[in-house]
Order: C-alpha cells, then sequence, then structure tokens
C-alpha cells in the first residue's frame, strides 16, 4: 500500500480555502476526498469516481467504485459537508443508513473533520476523509481497510470566540461541569468555575457544537457527556505540559512515598496511577504524581532526590488551585478528584491511558460516589 500522504502536501492552502468557499463545494469536497482515498489503496487496486450520482431513487453527492485484483467490487457513498459538528451527526447519519450495504459503506467528507467528529463516526461504523488527510474507510466486500492520522488541528479554522479548552479557566468550567450534576445556568456556573458570565458562554457553545453538553436556547444545560469531556479536555490540557513539574526518585520506592505523605504538612492531592489505584486498580503503581503548591520544599521534607532518570515520583505545580477541589481521604492520604485523575492519566506516559480509561468505567459505575 503506498504511503499515506496529505492534499495539503498537495494543493496549496490558498486553493483549499478556495474550494471551502466555493458554492460548488460538495463536489469539490467529495473528489478530493475520493482522491485521498484512492492514494491509499492497496497495489492493483482500481477505482472510478461519479459525482453528483444516484444509487437507487437516492442522490450522493459521489460514487466510487472499488475493484479488488480479484474482480470484487465495492462502493463508497461520499457525503460532502462543508462543516459537520458532531451536534449534527444524527440528522446526516439518518440520512446514509438506506445507501449502506454488504457491498457498499458511507464516507463523510470535509474540508477538516474534528476528534470527537471522527470518533463518533467510526463508532457508527461510518467512514471519513478530510483535507487535512485523516482517513478511515472500511468495506466488506471486497475487505478493505484504510487508515490515516492528518491533521489534529483545523488548518483553515474560521475565528470562534471559544476554539479550544486551554487554560485555568477553561479547565475550571470543565471540572464544575463534569463534577456536579445539571441543571445549571451560566451563572452559576460561572460563580463556580470562578469567571465571567461571557466567557463561560462562549466555552458552552463550543461544548454544544461538539455534543458534549445539552442545553435548550439560552436556557442551563441540563446534560453533560462528562466521559466524552474529560477526554475533550485531554486534548488542550495535559499534565506535564500543563503544569509545572519535576522528576524525583524515592530510593525506597512508591510505597515508602505514598506513606511519607501521611505526615506531609503542606497542602497537596495525589493523582495519576497511585490516587486511580485507590478506586480502579489495574496493577501496582510504578509511578507517584502529587499536585504540591512548591516542588523543592516539598519534594525535602519527604526525601525525594531530583532524578533525571528512574524517577519514581512526580511533582506538579498545578495549573490552577482547582486540583485542590473536591478531593478526598484514604488511609490519611489526600487524593485529587477523580475527574482530575482521569485528564492526568489519560494524558500521562506508559499505561497511563489505559488505567485512565479503567477508572472511567468505576466512574460510571459508581457516579454517586464523586458527583454531586
Amino acid at each position: 500500500m503506498e504511503a499515506p500522504r496529505s492534499l495539503t502536501a498537495v494543493l496549496p492552502e490558498s486553493t483549499l480555502l478556495h474550494i471551502m468557499r466555493n458554492r460548488a463545494l460538495p463536489d469539490n469536497v467529495a473528489k478530493r476526498a475520493a482522491e485521498e482515498i484512492t492514494a491509499r489503496l492497496p497495489r492493483g487496486w482500481r477505482s472510478k469516481l461519479t459525482l453528483d450520482a444516484r444509487r437507487g431513487n437516492r442522490r450522493a453527492d459521489a460514487l466510487l467504485e472499488i475493484r479488488a485484483p480479484d474482480g470484487a467490487r465495492g462502493v463508497i457513498i461520499v457525503e460532502a459537508k462543508r462543516l459537520l459538528e458532531p451536534k449534527d451527526l444524527p440528522a446526516v447519519l439518518a440520512q446514509l443508513r438506506p445507501f449502506v450495504g454488504k457491498d457498499a459503506r458511507a464516507v463523510v467528507a470535509a474540508p477538516y473533520l474534528g476528534f470527537r467528529t471522527r470518533e463518533r463516526l467510526r463508532e457508527e461504523g461510518v467512514g471519513y476523509a478530510d483535507l487535512a488527510g485523516n482517513v478511515w474507510v472500511t468495506l466488506d466486500r471486497p475487505g478493505l481497510l484504510i487508515q490515516a492520522a492528518g491533521a489534529e488541528k483545523n488548518p483553515w479554522r474560521e475565528e470562534r470566540p471559544a476554539r479550544s479548552l486551554k487554560g485555568p479557566k477553561a479547565g475550571r468550567i470543565v471540572r464544575a461541569l463534569c463534577d456536579f450534576r445539571g441543571p445549571i445556568g451560566v451563572r452559576d456556573l460561572a460563580t463556580r468555575a470562578g469567571t465571567d458570565p461571557g466567557y463561560v458562554s462562549r466555552v458552552l457553545d463550543l461544548l454544544e457544537r461538539e455534543d458534549l453538553i445539552k442545553k435548550e436556547g439560552r436556557g442551563p444545560v441540563l446534560e453533560v457527556d462528562w466521559r466524552g469531556l474529560i477526554r475533550r479536555w485531554a486534548q488542550d490540557y495535559s499534565l506535564l505540559g500543563s503544569n509545572r513539574t519535576g522528576s524525583y526518585l524515592d530510593p525506597r520506592g512508591v510505597d515508602s512515598f505514598r506513606g511519607n505523605l501521611r505526615r506531609a504538612d503542606a497542602r497537596y492531592a495525589v493523582t495519576g496511577s497511585l490516587g486511580a489505584s485507590r478506586l480502579a486498580p489495574i496493577a501496582p503503581p510504578r509511578l507517584g504524581v502529587c499536585f504540591v503548591d512548591s516542588l523543592e520544599p516539598f519534594a525535602g521534607d519527604l526525601g525525594l532526590r531530583p532524578a533525571e532518570s528512574g524517577a519514581n515520583v512526580i511533582l506538579a505545580e498545578p495549573f490552577d488551585p482547582v486540583v485542590y477541589e473536591r478531593t478526598w481521604e484514604r488511609e490519611g492520604i489526600t487524593f485529587a478528584a477523580p475527574t482530575q485523575i482521569a485528564a492526568d492519566l489519560l494524558t500521562s506516559p506508559g499505561r497511563g491511558p489505559a488505567e485512565a480509561e479503567e477508572l472511567l468505567s468505576w466512574m460510571a459505575g459508581n457516579e454517586g460516589a464523586w458527583r454531586s
């Protein structure tokens, strides 16, 4: 199979912007998406593209016929969109279902498809191809899987009031939405998050577009997909990137570090594997991670040694004091809120993401234990 390549390497940005603004955008995007798919077909496979085609009594933006070397034939129905947000997916999926059969699969094409949109499409068994090189296409007959990762950020995104969940204010809003049940209004949320209602509204607009919250008009937030929201936050927040961290060695191991925390006088909150292991253990923790107000004094009090390699403890000065909110204690040790631990694990190296998924499963089955 040929090495994946993105159309961003083939077409200049000015041409792509022209495509996006052109009234004939569906045909253009459908054609470009078909080229993205065709470029990744195995050697000996062929394709034939028909724009503005019909399949039965239904119209499709494009039909891409795929033929394997043995003559087996399949069809990819391409539906092109100028913009597709997660909240728009139910209508699009209903539109595409009549097209799908044993020898046919639907593919959504767009200038750019965000991570959550791509994730939801895969869950529904619908393929995608965007002009930033993100491709996922499957066929049962002939058997085919094409998968390629392109840009994770929209290269041509128009300016919007809120485009990410970076920064302390966004982090406090995420924590409040996850930790407290709805309904919750904008002003109440602003008070809980310690920010202004205008900024909260802009963040809620972003989350509503990404189908992470449910609200009616300008009314309160009624429902929150807290698991999806934590995963979405982890795209813009990271344990090692958003906090000032230091690596240390406890010569006696992680168990010694955990025991020494019981005599710590300074404020702290345990996160990462050590925190998750108290709720949803997978394996004995090999790394202790802890939020503290000041790295060096805390490390000195607990007898930790700075370590460039072989560290078994990470101390982190937090991006915001929200990491100390809704902490809980067990056996004399203070732990961060499960929502914070999950986000930190999702962005941790090694087995951190797997431990995060185990913790999220525990949280789903014990919502009353951590959410109020």
